[in-house]
């Protein structure tokens, strides 16, 4: 398995053709064919398939896709390292961060960071699960602070937990529930929640149902928390996301918590990176920065 066929097989994916991988490679359409089966020789298995409507990846070739961009991310890494060490270039650090880092602890991180190493490049992404965890098993990121259940979460992935994150309904300050305690007055009311796989929002709902307490049943779904948090402050809508966000004097203006009581007990907050895969310098002084203000600022995590 080589370099340049590991290569082949991502271009095509990314090009959707043949012809159009082996322009992007400035290569023969016939060159890149042969590496392509060269590299089905080398793992036994048929990695395209070819039809009417263009080319198309089997079960195999999918599952070493996802692999060939893992390694070769991890190659280009090391050497982005080694030629900072020689003198090169700064670093790229590409980290994907949940909203409630970005309103507590960025700040001091950043600062930190840019005293450290002025030059790095930075790439901030989105937190959430669903666009954290492909992009570790790709490669395309270095490391995620987001929030996990560690059970739920696939073995290429280590979750090392830093605080523990409470989360709490809340709603506009004119809405007409502000006040209300009980869950079942809350039953019939619109509700605007993230519910994508092991978001706090989905973990409220099963709470909710082994406790024999009416689940939200009018629901706007929304997968972006800043967009949840504007669409509850100028609407009769429910939320439901980290208490550090709502009672933030700066994201949370226009909002109050709705004290309904009992809650989900607190989600960890952790650091997310790819097991067996070492972060380079500059990507491990960065989450050494994001661990210990996060300790220093929320309430430490619970370990089995």
């Amino acid at each position: 398995m080589k370099d340049h066929q590991l290569k082949a097989l991502v271009q095509v994916a990314d090009s959707g053709s043949i012809r159009a991988a082996a322009r992007a490679m400035s290569l023969s359409q016939s060159a890149l064919t042969k590496a392509l089966r060269e590299l089905e020789e080398d793992v036994g298995a048929e990695l395209l398939q070819r039809s009417y409507k263009g080319i198309g990846f089997t079960p195999e070739g999918n599952a070493l896709l996802v692999r060939a961009r893992l390694v070769l991310a991890t190659i280009e890494k090391a050497r982005a390292e080694i030629h900072q060490m020689r003198g090169g270039a700064g670093a790229h650090v590409k980290a994907a961060i949940t909203p409630l880092v970005t309103a507590t602890v960025l700040p001091r991180v950043l600062t930190a960071f840019r005293r450290a190493q002025p030059e790095a490049e930075l790439t901030f992404h989105e937190g959430l699960l669903v666009q954290a965890l492909p992009g570790l098993i790709e490669g395309k990121i270095d490391f995620a602070i987001a929030l996990a259940s560690p059970q739920d979460l696939p073995y290429e992935i280590d979750f090392e937990p830093l605080a523990d994150t409470e989360a709490i309904p809340f709603v506009r300050a004119s809405h007409p529930l502000t006040g209300t305690e009980d869950w079942r007055a809350v039953a019939d009311a619109e509700w605007v929640l993230n519910l994508s796989a092991g978001s706090q929002r989905m973990n409220l709902v099963g709470w909710l149902e082994t406790h024999g307490l009416p689940a939200p049943s009018r629901i706007l779904h929304c997968s972006s928390p800043f967009l949840i948090l504007e669409l509850a402050r100028r609407n009769d809508l429910i939320g439901y996301g980290p208490k550090v966000l709502i009672t933030d004097p700066q994201v949370g203006v226009g909002l109050r918590p709705l004290p309904l009581q009992p809650l989900p007990p607190t989600m960890p907050l952790g650091l997310l990176t790819l097991r067996g895969v070492p972060l380079g310098s500059a990507a491990k002084r960065l989450a050494t920065l994001f661990r210990r203000e996060l300790e220093a600022r929320l309430p430490a995590a619970s370990h089995p």
